[in-house]
């Protein structure tokens, strides 16, 4: 019988690159060739050919780094069962969300970036959702509000049928309910449809708040945004939910933070966001590990954690890794992406 300490959580799996090698050899050497060219006849040519001769050893210069890290490319593959098997304590993690502008960055998709993040397949009560919000919106804080209750709904629900892509705007903006492997289900159908009119009750609610010059009133726990610009405030942080219970497939932890803003005072963007997360999570939960995605994403995948945690935990891996890098995709791009924005070049070409 083998021992389940020895069972490996991830595998390194080399991919073939002997032709794509070939071809960026023959090419380094092409521009080698014209480097020595441009060196060997640039008394004869004067400037114009030593500007020449600088831009192509600077491309020369990027092209070298750029096959340093093609030239013996791998594929990291995850075994989290080998996780549950081996009985590995799994440690918390802080998950950190930020906004900035809840013009530029509607609410309604912060929302969903935090619900797709309560509702992932690890224990909830090691797990902390913070988002900070570096536009001090009342109407960012009444949407998380509001989500919040919502999340109480879908989380469980996502949980109990296994549902995959867990933001709720992508996951019912397909045809979510037919192709569902729970489609012949009746009580999946009720439940979807109950789903399904919540999120529309909440999106209505979010949309009416946007439109209006308050989105709430403010009093009660709002009272704090009653007197604040956008760029000179105080510190607010809102515990909006505590899993005080410990309930293993409960809600996690959900704190909202605005941090403190004085005019002709450096910010520093979205850096200094991630530090006052930094050391406000460090006060609160004290996590090893940190989550961090912009508030315009969601996860696709809701074992993301427990496969990083493949990689960062393996004690019987020479490897010790303290960062875990996913890919990012994009969705409803237009057909051949006209303007680059899903960045194939970087993804597929300079980094492969």
């Amino acid at each position: 019988m083998a021992n389940l300490n020895s069972l490996p959580l991830y595998e390194i799996i080399q991919r073939k690159n002997g032709v794509k090698r070939v071809v960026e050899i023959i090419i380094l050497f092409l521009l080698l060739s014209l480097l020595i060219y441009r060196l060997l006849f640039l008394n004869d040519h004067g400037l114009t050919w030593l500007l020449a001769l600088l831009c192509e050893s600077w491309f020369t210069f990027n092209w070298v780094l750029i096959i340093n890290i093609k030239w013996n490319p791998v594929e990291y593959k995850t075994y989290p069962d080998n996780l549950v098997q081996r009985a590995i304590e799994l440690p918390s993690v802080d998950m950190f969300v930020t906004t900035a502008d809840p013009v530029l960055e509607p609410p309604i998709i912060t929302i969903n970036t935090v619900l797709s993040l309560l509702a992932i397949d690890y224990p909830a009560h090691k797990l902390a959702c913070y988002v900070s919000d570096d536009g001090c919106s009342p109407l960012t804080y009444y949407s998380l509000s509001e989500a919040l209750k919502f999340a109480k709904l879908w989380v469980p629900f996502c949980k109990k049928y296994n549902i995959q892509v867990r933001a709720p705007f992508r996951y019912f903006s397909n045809d979510s309910l037919t192709s569902s492997t729970n489609s012949s289900n009746w009580e999946f159908h009720q439940e979807w449809r109950r789903m399904k009119d919540e999120y529309e009750l909440l999106c209505h609610k979010i949309e009416d708040a946007a439109q209006k010059s308050r989105p709430c009133d403010f009093t009660g726990e709002f009272a704090e945004f009653s007197n604040v610009e956008r760029k000179n405030h105080p510190t607010i942080i809102k515990v909006m939910w505590e899993n005080k219970e410990g309930l293993v497939d409960g809600v996690p932890h959900l704190v909202y933070i605005s941090r403190e803003k004085q005019h002709k005072h450096p910010h520093n963007s979205k850096a200094g966001a991630m530090n006052v997360l930094t050391r406000i999570s460090g006060l609160m939960t004290n996590a090893p590990y940190m989550l961090n995605v912009d508030c315009d994403m969601f996860v696709n995948n809701s074992n993301v954690v427990v496969h990083a945690m493949c990689l960062l935990l393996d004690s019987n891996s020479e490897k010790e890794f303290a960062f875990a890098q996913f890919p990012q995709v994009f969705y409803d791009g237009l057909k051949d992406d006209p303007y680059g924005n899903q960045y194939v070049v970087l993804h597929e070409v300079s980094q492969i």
